[in-house]
């Protein structure tokens, strides 16, 4: 009885909270469905008119909708491809007893904690500007012609950013899944002579197959609302090259005024993240079930 009561008065508590977190959910996405259904333009206040399903026609068959798409499955296979295979290599050079460790670790990690706009701005004012950048200066010192990063390789450009903020998260995750390997294992295995190579596809690699997993699904859930880097330094172009689909509902919002195609647009992305989210947590599962 008293077990029951506790249950009762435990979950009278939560409630308030559940009810508010709830509402904080629902009311953004019942408002972005309403203005999804409009006609609803900022330059013409007042003359809102119901649209059905236009707006989702319009976003869906817009040419800039399929680069957008494109670029933004390039964006987060690329970082992902980086920061896993990059991510290993790190965690198993920090495994090892070197000078400094702990002092390495805090620098490898310290990248993460830089908000984006920042990391944006350092990468493109101080590392990849085509005159006073580093390397520019590199490129020049070995008598080489100094790239334009964002003019001739701008998605490459914004990879690297991006990869460059979220290889502390793999690295750190992987890192702490590399300390909780058994060493009797790496030592049997070094009893019985297997190699290096053998070692790491054998034991360690496997080890790592449910921190990968969730390395990649988080990352993912991230990195498709990317949007401070290319706002910073691209600005989605040149053209559409570096334009994704967080980027390309900013502009139909806030630089066509189209309120109405930016809310069908935020749906739709919402759906797609819900989808990769689905297949993602699938694999994680059958990961964890293994």
């Amino acid at each position: 009885m008293a077990t029951q009561q506790a249950r009762t008065l435990g979950r009278l508590m939560l409630s308030p909270t559940i009810i508010l977190l709830f509402v904080w959910m629902i009311v953004p996405l019942a408002m972005t469905i309403y203005f999804s259904a409009l006609n609803y333009n900022l330059l013409n206040p007042g003359m809102e008119n119901f649209a059905g399903l236009d707006n989702y026609y319009y976003f869906l068959t817009d040419p800039a909708f399929l680069a957008a798409f494109r670029n933004t499955l390039v964006l987060v296979g690329s970082v992902l491809a980086i920061t896993v295979v990059f991510g290993i290599l790190i965690a198993l050079l920090l495994d090892q007893p070197i000078l400094g460790r702990n002092v390495v670790r805090l620098m490898v990690i310290g990248p993460f904690f830089i908000m984006p706009t920042v990391s944006a701005l350092v990468w493109k004012n101080l590392l990849m500007h085509p005159v006073s950048g580093l390397f520019a200066w590199i490129a020049t010192s070995l008598g080489l012609e100094p790239i334009d990063w964002f003019a001739e390789a701008p998605m490459f450009a914004i990879i690297l950013i991006v990869s460059w903020q979220w290889l502390p998260f793999a690295t750190l995750i992987l890192l702490t899944a590399l300390q909780s390997l058994d060493a009797e294992q790496r030592e049997a295995a070094e009893m019985d002579g297997a190699r290096s190579l053998s070692t790491f596809l054998y034991i360690t690699l496997p080890h790592l197959a449910r921190p990968i997993t969730v390395v990649i699904l988080i990352e993912t859930i991230f990195l498709l609302s990317v949007f401070a880097d290319i706002f910073v330094t691209t600005g989605g172009g040149p053209g559409l090259q570096t334009t994704n689909i967080a980027f390309l509902i900013y502009s139909q919002a806030l630089m066509h005024y189209d309120v109405g195609t930016a809310s069908a647009g935020g749906l739709v992305a919402v759906v797609v993240a819900n989808i990769l989210a689905f297949f993602l947590v699938r694999i994680v599962g059958r990961n964890l079930e293994a």
